[in-house]
């Protein structure tokens, strides 16, 4: 549990030095420059991000069972993910989606996690998805009190909405039958 509670510190801290300090996020890319600072936030991030993945594995084989959701949950859950991808796909396809949501990827973040903490209820998940949610969370609320970096997008079209949602239910099918088992070793159906 300690690898993935490293890996989350390390992963969801550096992706908080927005929300807790931006003037310091700030001071550190002009001192650093902008090609090292990212470069070392993104190698932090994919340190973060292996420590998750093989803290997560390692916990799911000595699990902690906090509580035991009923059945009917997890077609909540499902339902709850059938938004996700079209949301995360209109975060770069800009159209009605984005400019109603404002955020999307962070709505996606949120269902996604929710979903996920419905579904499962031992002490490695609540965890992970308890700590992406109150990250996605926090963020979205200091997002009101602070200046928005630009998201390398598509040129805004009428035409984005029909292939967020078309390309993002592509995907959650894909998933759904194939990859979150070939991936995860878990079976959504």
């Amino acid at each position: 549990m300690t690898i993935l509670i490293v890996g989350l510190v390390l992963f969801l801290g550096v992706h908080s030095l927005s929300i807790i300090n931006e003037p310091l996020r700030n001071r550190l890319q002009a001192s650093m420059g902008e090609a090292a600072f990212k470069g070392l936030y993104s190698v932090v991030s994919l340190i973060g991000l292996v420590l998750i993945i093989w803290g997560y594995g390692a916990a799911r084989m000595d699990p902690t069972v906090i509580y035991t959701p009923p059945g009917w949950l997890r077609h909540l859950a499902m339902l709850l993910l059938v938004p996700v991808f079209p949301l995360l796909f209109a975060t770069y396809f800009p159209g009605k989606i984005k400019a109603k949501l404002g955020h999307p990827m962070l709505a996606a973040g949120k269902l996604w996690a929710l979903a996920h903490l419905l579904a499962n209820g031992m002490l490695h998940d609540l965890l992970l998805f308890g700590s992406f949610l109150a990250w996605a969370v926090a963020d979205r609320i200091s997002m009101k009190r602070r200046t928005q970096r630009p998201i390398p997008t598509l040129p805004a079209s009428k035409a984005n909405d029909a292939i967020a949602v078309v390309g993002g239910l592509a995907v959650y099918v894909v998933f759904v039958l194939w990859a979150h088992q070939w991936l995860f070793g878990v079976a959504p159906v």
